[in-house]
């Protein structure tokens, strides 16, 4: 069963035990400016992971991963020592890859940016596909009221068609058979 306020709990708590003592006692002249940004524990607590950033270039972030490798003993006691828990956990160094994908993030916006600024540059002198205002206006209201009109006429027409046809099979409907029934209705 897996406590995972507490194995959290204990991820923050090694987090600032690896800070601190990154600070205070390791001397490493490899060790550049070393941030650590998280720690996870597994749900076990035996295995911490640390994920951590340096500040400078390819050369320096190889010779802080070899620094941290080489203190990781010295750090795994001290973790031992502070947290007060049976079993310390072993530790494992990452290098986290936040910092690239941020600068990423940032690449791709300003890229963004730039093909935004382009639309606004071509939309400045752009010209309407059709009419400037496309809204109706009450001149054209009553050009359409005429053909309205016309309209409604025709259908008027075809209203009384329809309406002889149902005279006519209401009529027809209402003779008696010969056998006393009403023959030929049908109902709706």
């Amino acid at each position: 069963m897996t406590d995972t306020a507490r194995a959290r709990k204990l991820a923050d708590r090694i987090r600032v035990v690896v800070a601190e003592t990154l600070q205070r006692r390791i001397k490493d002249p490899r060790l550049g400016y070393v941030t650590i940004t998280d720690t996870r524990v597994t749900g076990d607590l035996r295995e911490a992971t640390v994920f951590y950033t340096v500040y400078g270039d390819d050369e320096e972030r190889a010779a802080s991963a070899a620094a941290l490798e080489s203190a990781k003993g010295v750090l795994r006691s001290e973790v031992g020592r502070q947290t007060g828990v049976r079993f310390t956990p072993t530790l494992a160094f990452v290098a986290d890859a936040l910092p690239d994908n941020a600068r990423t993030i940032d690449d791709l916006l300003a890229k963004a940016r730039a093909a935004d600024e382009q639309v606004r540059k071509s939309a400045t002198d752009a010209q309407y596909a059709g009419d400037a205002d496309p809204y109706r206006k009450p001149a054209d209201e009553d050009a359409d009221a005429e053909v309205d009109d016309l309209d409604a006429g025709d259908a008027g027409d075809a209203g009384d068609a329809g309406d002889d046809a149902g005279e006519a099979g209401a009529a027809g409907g209402g003779a008696k058979g010969a056998d006393g029934g009403e023959g030929g209705s049908s109902q709706a």
